[in-house]
């Protein structure tokens, strides 16, 4: 695969200039926000250097912004812009990609604070919040109406609305009811300069102009700084099933999935583990629960229908789990079906419409990632593919796996082809190890080859621009380019992510 080095956008400054500019625009933060507003002990601003992909860039921020309102995001763009200083937009600082990471000469936009629901309107089925509001918040506020947020990702407890729209998260729930953008309805954001702009509409359907809400969602702050977001809320189903089948290998259960989708059914969700991700789920709940007995106090439960050990008997039951959710008013139905159609493919299929024993599954399935950050850093591609090449997608992932001697942990979004290879090294290497990229190299030509993507749900960020003009092509990238600079002429927002 080639592979092709964008230009990074950086603003152009020499030495001194630099330093003049980065003065100045301290003395007019201080000067125009609250006291508590600008950090720039160099002990508190380090820890907005990176975020949860692990990715280290060079040196740390000058300073970061804790925006609490839309006026100090104008007013740190407007001075930023004017004097080149380049800027990076901050949510809960979990993205995966390196897209949250602030370099040494930056300032990070912190909209942590800009965490207000702001409306739920129950008869037209949508919300109005900031950008700092976690998903799981919302979605527990909706729920109060009878009505959810569908994007689910598994990061939901921790993670912000704003952080899933830059990089158009996908989540549990997507097969079904679609990613991040499929719920935006409209978007309050403030460019470059300054300017606020207003996209998009209340209403479900809207055609006047270009849909630039659509395309601010995804843009990993490269375009402009969300400050409030219009969120289409759905019906909680009448009625859910969960379906736990365990099969001999990762490879079976990804025929399984694909099966699924051949008989035209279309479930909330299908999430696919491994093997090794199961032993490292078994293992952290263990130790969780070893760490609560000493402590005297009793571990939540997580663990699959019929088992008793919280949570360290997954493993145990096959080497590929596939979690199968049905909603709506045939889950039932549904649920028959896909037992039907997984039971002789499958070591064991389960079925419960027990809200505890199914949130159970989930709970492990969203302790995979924290698991497997107990064994090291994951370096964690999150490619997607055509659904009817799950299965040989899986097959030569372990082949890659084995060729370059590097062990590859994968699980996946099932129902809609996103697979998550995920590739642990050790945390005290300062750089990935060649083998490793060697093989996030090849799995990435492997998605490409079978006519998928790079990246399904996490965005690009730093870790995967090097091979975006293998996907895009050079014409379509130089079109990206040139919106990039429409919007943000000088370059000063996100430099070096995701174009």
């Amino acid at each position: 695969m080639t592979i092709t080095r964008q230009p990074t956008h950086l603003p152009v400054h020499q030495p001194t200039e630099q330093a003049t500019a980065a003065a100045q625009l301290l003395g007019l933060l201080a000067r125009d926000l609250a006291a508590d507003r600008l950090t720039t002990d160099p002990a508190a601003t380090a820890a907005y250097a990176t975020d949860r992909s692990g990715a280290h860039p060079d040196g740390q921020p000058l300073a970061v912004v804790h925006a609490a309102h839309t006026d100090d995001v104008r007013t740190t763009l407007r001075h930023a812009n004017a004097l080149r200083v380049p800027v990076v937009p901050r949510g809960a600082g979990t993205g995966l990609s390196g897209g949250a990471t602030a370099a040494e000469g930056t300032v990070v936009l912190d909209l942590a604070r800009m965490n207000r629901i702001t409306e739920i309107s129950p008869d037209d089925q949508l919300a109005v919040v900031e950008p700092g509001v976690i998903t799981a918040d919302l979605d527990r506020a909706a729920a109060a109406y009878g009505l959810r947020y569908a994007p689910d990702p598994a990061s939901a407890a921790i993670s912000t609305i704003g952080g899933n729209i830059a990089t158009n998260a996908g989540g549990l729930r997507c097969a079904k009811y679609g990613v991040t953008r499929d719920s935006v309805l409209g978007l309050d954001a403030v460019l470059a300069d300054g300017t606020l702009i207003r996209t998009g509409r209340r209403t479900v359907k809207g055609v006047a102009g270009y849909d630039l809400t659509a395309l601010l969602t995804g843009s990993e702050g490269t375009l402009g700084v969300i400050t409030a977001a219009t969120l289409r809320l759905r019906p909680v189903p009448v009625a859910t099933a969960t379906i736990a089948a365990y099969f001999r290998t990762f490879e079976d259960a990804a025929a399984g999935a694909s099966a699924l989708t051949a008989a035209r059914i279309e479930p909330a969700m299908a999430e696919l583990l491994d093997g090794p991700v199961l032993a490292a789920i078994d293992e952290a709940r263990a130790t969780e629960a070893r760490g609560t007995e000493a402590r005297g106090t009793q571990a939540p439960s997580v663990h699959a229908p019929g088992a008793h050990a919280p949570g360290t008997e997954l493993r145990a039951r096959g080497g590929a789990l596939l979690l199968v959710q049905c909603d709506g008013a045939g889950a039932a139905a549904e649920a028959e079906r896909v037992a039907a159609l997984l039971t002789p493919r499958a070591t064991s299929v389960e079925t419960t419409d027990d809200p505890a024993e199914a949130e159970s599954l989930l709970a492990a399935r969203r302790l995979a990632l924290p698991a497997l950050e107990r064994l090291g850093r994951p370096l964690i591609e999150d490619i997607a593919v055509p659904r009817s090449q799950l299965a040989r997608a899986v097959r030569e992932i372990g082949a890659i796996s084995a060729r370059h001697g590097v062990p590859v942990y994968t699980l996946a979004h099932a129902a809609d082809g996103n697979l998550h290879p995920i590739l642990v090294i050790d945390p005290a290497l300062t750089e990935v190890p060649p083998a490793a990229w060697a093989a996030a190299s090849d799995i990435f030509a492997l998605a490409l080859r079978l006519g998928g993507t790079l990246t399904g749900e996490h965005g690009v960020g730093t870790l995967k621009r090097q091979w975006l003009a293998d996907e895009l092509g050079e014409d379509s990238l130089a079109l990206h380019h040139r919106l990039k600079a429409a919007f943000d002429p000088y370059g000063i927002l996100n430099p070096g992510k995701a174009i």
